[in-house]
């Protein structure tokens, strides 16, 4: 058991762009302190000594992070197809996770980190953010107050412009065979012949990641979840394509994906609709958007806008062929059973706006190491993270099989 003031050991496990951010995060935090570091490739490891002090422990191989007895906590941040052997591993050795989602790369591996978690009774964490976003769990708030009345649709939308939000990460003139352990990388994943485009540009390629389903649509779906506190969808459908990024890569650059989620106790049925484009005209362009029946909540991650609209206020039945005095009859028994409603007379009163700037992550880090400090509830455990992830990777069985997924959310199995 740790007290506030105890000092947290932390490794990162998988050392690029993301995985360095998390443990940036991390360190910036009071009494964590990272003594360890895991990657495929030594210009990573160098840069984690030149970070973190040259005593910093760096290796290739995760299992000597797994066997040292002095690390409490580890960053799982490596290409998606190691995520659930890494953390099952870790668990067993005695150590808190932090895993970058989506939290698996098949779904047939989550059942076996949920069960290594209730075992070895460690915090496990799944790492999307918009679990912790203050403006998300403002709208599952107003959501659950009713401000826009019954759900009927949710569009959700991330679109990208550059380079690297395209996945055309920085290739090293020093990347070889000598600097790079193309084995240890490829593990358990069909095997090819060396290939620094793989082994750095690894969400391009189906054997190591999901493309735009694991990236992008599980961050949606999560944010979705979040608001809703819903199971999941039972019904998907994606479509998309390779339109812009000609670069060998083996997964759509394009993806559009609806979900249908049933009608439960919480929610009534709704659809889900999401949307990522790789060349949109903008840097990056995000958001989800909740349909009501009375309104509307647009949020991303710094903001919230609540828009409230009256039901139904003008008498539209098409009766212009009838008798004036029959016109009038049918008008005045439908003003009888619908009052005239206001903007105004709403909550929220017409259109309310909020704003945060808390970083998300930064909060998501704190909300991990506050459940290994104090016991504290897992706020993205791997129940929550396999119900994320499970709808988003089949999109890719939907575009890949051009066939409608069966799902069912709340045992996390897939139908059909």
């Amino acid at each position: 058991m740790y007290s506030p003031n105890d000092k947290i050991q932390i490794a990162l496990i998988g050392c690029g762009g993301m995985g360095q951010g998390d443990a940036h995060l991390a360190t910036s935090l009071p009494g964590v302190k990272l003594i360890a570091a895991c990657d495929c490739y030594d210009g990573r490891l160098q840069h984690m000594k030149e970070v973190y002090g040259p005593d910093t422990l760096t290796t290739r191989n995760y299992k000597e992070i797994v066997d040292r007895n002095d690390i409490d906590a580890v960053i799982v941040a490596t290409p998606d197809h190691w995520h659930s052997r890494i953390s099952i591993d870790c668990m067993n050795g005695g150590k808190h996770v932090y895993c970058e989602k989506p939290m698996v790369h098949e779904i047939e591996e989550g059942k076996g980190v949920i069960d290594a978690q209730k075992k070895s009774g460690k915090v496990f964490q799944v790492g999307s953010q918009y679990r912790s976003s203050l403006m998300y769990l403002k709208a599952h708030e107003l959501y659950k107050a009713g401000a826009i009345g019954e759900l009927n649709m949710v569009e959700a939308w991330l679109d990208r412009n550059t380079a690297t939000g395209a996945w055309e990460y920085t290739i090293p003139p020093d990347a070889n065979t000598t600097t790079c352990d193309w084995t240890q990388f490829q593990g358990d994943a069909p095997k090819h012949p060396w290939d620094p485009k793989r082994f750095f540009r690894w969400r391009n390629y189906s054997d190591y990641g999901e493309g735009v389903a694991g990236d992008l649509f599980v961050h949606l779906i999560t944010g979705l979840h979040t608001v809703t506190a819903s199971d999941g969808p039972n019904r998907i459908y994606a479509t998309g394509g390779l339109r812009y990024w000609k670069d060998g890569r083996d997964v759509p650059d394009v993806m559009l994906a609806t979900m249908d989620y049933p009608k439960t106790a919480e929610n009534p049925a709704f659809n889900m609709v999401l949307r990522v484009n790789f060349k949109s005209g903008v840097d990056e362009n995000f958001g989800v958007r909740f349909i009501g029946s009375e309104g509307s909540m647009s949020v991303s991650f710094s903001d919230m806008q609540v828009q409230r609209v009256p039901r139904r206020q003008e008498f539209d039945y098409t009766i212009g062929s009838l008798a004036d005095s029959m016109q009038e009859r049918l008008r005045k028994a439908w003003e009888d059973k619908h009052p005239e409603q206001t903007v105004a007379t709403l909550r929220p009163d017409g259109e309310q706006k909020y704003s945060s700037d808390v970083n998300p992550q930064l909060e998501h880090h704190k909300n991990f190491y506050r459940s290994i400090r104090e016991d504290a509830p897992m706020i993205e455990d791997p129940t929550f993270g396999l119900r994320a992830a499970g709808p988003a990777l089949l999109t890719n069985t939907s575009y890949f099989k051009r066939k409608i997924v069966g799902w069912d959310p709340v045992n996390m199995t897939v139908q059909g």
